[in-house]
């Protein structure tokens, strides 16, 4: 049939028009179909947010490297103040912030912040991992303060300064500080003074109880763990980080650096934060 037939006819181009509208309603639809499918299978998966809790003589500030990479990465980002005044108080405050984030969580914490993360993430189903970034990785019993002198090589009791503070409940508690002179060479050596001087005066201090205090919780025996080993840590000495990772069977990296490392290396700190969240989400 030609087109002269077809404008002859007015039936036969009736016939012909409808023909073409079915053959194309049924390209629309598996076009469609095919879209759909696509779209569910070849969809990537969402980012888990990141949620970061800083340690003692830190705030949260001191992730900020790290954020600024995994944000430019496509990653949600929380970081809380840690209140820092006891383990099972903070724990509750981080597990009321986890509670708050819709979807799953890559959970890191850095120093003490890493007790605290494997007491606040116990038997919730959205925290797919935890890194503990220079960090405290207790067993149930242990506290921050015992892990820390299990192995030789801490240096920061000589550098503390107390102070009493009042309890809401009446009686005194005591602050800990890292000395002003003394916060370089012990907690961030291999970050420039002039970054340094402002960190120390910035410096979240953290109740004496809060390091005594023995966990309840390890988080880290049924959520996977990756931990970063920091070197040339004064605060946690490296073989008590290596000693907590190898028990929690965590996925390790080590790295030269201080105890302020998402300081003075936030690239490392935010790739290992990554390679948790790929595999979180897998």
């Amino acid at each position: 049939m030609n087109l002269k037939t077809v404008f002859r006819n007015g039936r036969k181009t009736t016939a012909v028009l409808g023909a073409v509208a079915g053959v194309a309603a049924v390209s629309l639809a598996a076009t469609a179909g095919a879209t759909e499918r696509t779209a569910r299978h070849d969809a990537p998966a969402k980012k888990p947010t990141v949620v970061l809790v800083h340690g003692a003589f830190a705030d949260a500030s001191s992730w900020n490297g790290v954020i600024k990479r995994l944000e430019r990465d496509g990653y949600p980002v929380v970081a809380p103040a840690n209140p820092l005044r006891g383990l099972a108080g903070d724990a509750a405050y981080v597990r009321s912030v986890l509670d708050s984030v819709e979807g799953p969580v890559v959970l890191a914490g850095h120093s003490y912040g890493g007790a605290v993360i494997s007491q606040a993430a116990a038997g919730d189903p959205d925290v797919k991992a935890l890194v503990y970034i220079a960090a405290f990785t207790p067993e149930v019993g242990e506290s921050a303060l015992e892990l820390s002198g299990k192995f030789p090589g801490s240096t920061l009791g000589g550098t503390l300064a107390s102070v009493p503070f009042p309890l809401a409940g009446g009686g005194t508690g005591t602050d800990l500080y890292i000395k002003a002179d003394k916060f370089h060479d012990q907690f961030a050596a291999d970050v420039p003074e002039s970054v340094t001087d402002l960190m120390a005066a910035t410096q979240r201090p953290v109740a004496a109880s809060a390091l005594e205090e023995k966990a309840t919780e390890a988080a880290w025996k049924t959520i996977p763990s990756w931990n970063l080993i920091a070197t040339e840590d004064y605060n946690i000495p490296p073989a008590a980080q290596r000693f907590m990772a190898e028990r929690a069977h965590a996925h390790t990296a080590e790295v030269k650096a201080s105890h302020a490392v998402s300081v003075s290396r936030p690239g490392a700190v935010a790739r290992l934060i990554e390679r948790a969240a790929q595999a979180a989400v897998r």
